[in-house]
């Protein structure tokens, strides 16, 4: 059995999260506070997944074609969780809607930080 990698968020993806849980909170139909919390739960429960499996997501397509093979992607239906890893622990950098322009997104978030050391 793999060892278990340490999982963090990045601010940025916890303010992700938090505008998803308000947004569907917002929907009509949504089952108001039971749907945004199932579907906070849901999207929980599959960052959970990579403590134990971090490997198993493809580089997301629009950084693989930049040539930037350091970020990995899940997807939950119309969600896309990016992450990357580095040693024992896992980094959440993004969770958005991928019907959104996530070219753009993604350069603006991951590609322009400044370069680790």
């Amino acid at each position: 059995m793999p060892a278990r990698m340490r999982l963090q968020l990045a601010a940025e993806a916890e303010g992700d999260l938090q505008a998803i849980y308000n947004r569907r909170l917002k929907q009509r139909g949504a089952d108001g506070p039971d749907g945004a919390d199932a579907l906070l739960d849901t999207l929980y429960a599959a960052i959970e997944t990579l403590s134990e499996y971090p490997f198993r997501g493809p580089n997301p397509p629009e950084l693989d074609a930049l040539g930037s093979a350091e970020w990995r992607q899940i997807s939950l239906w119309p969600y896309r969780v990016i992450y990357t890893v580095e040693g024992d622990v896992v980094t959440i950098a993004v969770v958005a809607d991928s019907r959104r322009d996530f070219a753009s997104l993604l350069e603006r978030r991951l590609l322009q930080r400044a370069p680790r050391s």
